[in-house]
């Protein structure tokens, strides 16, 4: 009795992982197809992290409402929660944009340039300081400017 049924719980666990094994295996593609890479010529932040110039590679982590940038080299990268955007038309080519105020770039938007959804990242409390300051100064006026760097997917 006790032989069948830890027959049946490992056979039951075998499916389990083969099923998701599988899984993990089929959704690569999806998360590779959603990459793109970016020359970035100047600092920024993204969330709470400042990332500095240099080549990244950024893409929606799937099942998440987040997106990852990370450097060539790997040593630095941030995920950030984002909402989704779409745009009134299909943009064909991949882009990010920041709002900078000053000398402060701060990571907006992504857009992988196969359709026209997007995602908007969610604004760090430092950005928000920022923004509420030279509101201030410069009532019913934009604050940021906006800067658009072309990607590659």
């Amino acid at each position: 009795m006790k032989k069948d049924l830890l027959r049946g719980f490992s056979g039951l666990a075998m499916i389990v992982i083969l099923g998701l094994a599988s899984a993990v295996v089929a959704a690569k593609p999806a998360v590779a197809a959603n990459r793109v890479t970016v020359e970035i010529p100047f600092e920024f932040s993204v969330g709470y992290k400042t990332m500095p110039a240099g080549e990244y590679s950024v893409q929606e982590l799937q099942n998440s409402n987040s997106i990852l940038i990370q450097s060539r080299d790997g040593k630095t990268s941030a995920v950030r929660l984002s909402n989704a955007i779409e745009a009134s038309k299909i943009q064909s080519h991949a882009r990010l944009v920041f709002h900078r105020y000053g000398d402060r770039y701060f990571l907006a938007q992504f857009w992988n340039g196969l359709d026209k959804n997007g995602r908007e990242l969610l604004q760090s409390q430092e950005e928000r300081n920022i923004d509420s300051e030279l509101a201030k100064s410069k009532p019913g006026q934009q604050t940021y400017e906006l800067v658009v760097i072309a990607a590659a997917r």
